[in-house]
């Protein structure tokens, strides 16, 4: 099953890189927006979570905050 997965991100994140290096690994593809340079990614974002940290991951609709490998797995059916 594909999925609809978007990360709202900066550059200096570390639990958003720890997120994309899982997404890479798992052949999941992505569409990141750099909430750090994109005012409207970050609107969308705060829209969405409610609040300004990040990472954000949106799959199929489902918000995750943070990076919490087991919620992913389970909302990307990888287990």
């Amino acid at each position: 099953m594909t999925h609809n997965v978007t990360i709202y991100s900066t550059p200096t994140c570390v639990y958003c890189k720890m997120a994309k290096e899982f997404f890479k690994k798992n052949g999941v593809k992505y569409t990141e927006h750099d909430v750090a340079a994109d005012e409207a990614a970050r609107n969308e974002m705060v829209d969405k979570s409610h609040q300004l940290g990040v990472p954000v991951i949106d799959i199929d609709g489902e918000i995750h905050v943070g990076f919490n490998r087991q919620d992913l797995e389970q909302s990307l059916g990888l287990r």
